[in-house]
């Protein structure tokens, strides 16, 4: 049972902040990952259509006899974070974890939502922080581009492109004097040195993928799945699009090779 692998998924390149930081907290498990390239972005469509495609994906994983799922995708946590509840097996979202991290590390009480169209529609971050601290003030932003913006690439913090699109899109958020600013789909921390300069350094960036992550190791252990057996990690890249662009992306984020272990799938 604990010699299984460990599931992840997003509609892209995103989910690669929890894989980079559960590289780092379980450097000894097995992890399978799912890019679903071919339909991102997740944030602009129907509820309806993103639960299908939960659907889809976690059986995808669990014919891959996962121990655990953890969805790294904050339009999936934020519309259909039930069926990964029911799907049977241990899962992580990005919600809770990243909510409760904002509301513990802002002295203001003052906190930033940024997400894709469909999380910040849903205001599921806004009634999560309402739940753990009522008095925390929240303004929240949709960020459409920023998406297509990593995965086509423009991911370097001099890209003038993206520091463009972020300055539009984070100047009212800004002025709204928040001390912390929740990083609400897992692509965004991939351009936080962009995001950060826009926001000043006076603004601490809750990075969502980051906080699953540990989520979803502290799971691990209090259930007693963490890997028994001592053989190296091995990682599993799965993509429902050409992997080409995925994998030269995702190298220089993780710092290390994928391609050749990255296959285009059908779901």
């Amino acid at each position: 049972m604990n010699n299984r692998p460990i599931g992840v998924f997003d509609s892209g390149l995103g989910g690669l902040t929890a894989f980079k930081e559960l590289e780092k907290l379980l450097p000894n498990e097995d992890i399978i990952y799912f890019g679903d390239t071919g339909r991102v972005p997740y944030g602009t469509k129907s509820k309806e259509t993103i639960r299908k495609y939960t659907i889809q994906i976690i059986d995808f994983l669990k014919q891959h006899n996962v121990k655990a799922i953890l969805a790294a995708c904050g339009t999936v946590s934020s519309v259909a974070s039930d069926i990964g509840m029911a799907c049977g097996i241990p899962f992580v979202d990005v919600l809770h974890s990243t909510a409760e991290a904002a509301v513990f590390v802002s002295t203001s009480k003052r906190i930033g939502i940024i997400g894709t169209p469909t999380t910040i529609a849903s205001g599921s971050y806004e009634r999560e922080i309402a739940t753990l601290s009522p008095d925390i003030h929240t303004v929240a932003k949709d960020c459409p581009l920023f998406v297509p913006l990593v995965e086509n690439g423009y991911i370097s913090p001099q890209d003038e492109v993206t520091r463009l699109v972020a300055e539009r899109y984070l100047t009212p958020v800004k002025n709204e004097n928040i001390d912390t600013l929740i990083l609400g789909c897992t692509h965004f921390p991939i351009i936080s040195p962009i995001i950060s300069s826009v926001m000043g350094e006076n603004v601490k960036l809750i990075n969502s993928g980051e906080q699953a992550a540990c989520a979803l190791t502290d799971l691990l252990r209090k259930n007693n799945l963490l890997k028994t057996s001592s053989s190296p990690a091995t990682y599993q890249f799965f993509v429902s699009d050409t992997p080409d662009n995925f994998s030269s992306i995702a190298e220089i984020f993780l710092g290390h090779e994928v391609k050749g272990r990255t296959d285009q799938v059908q779901i």
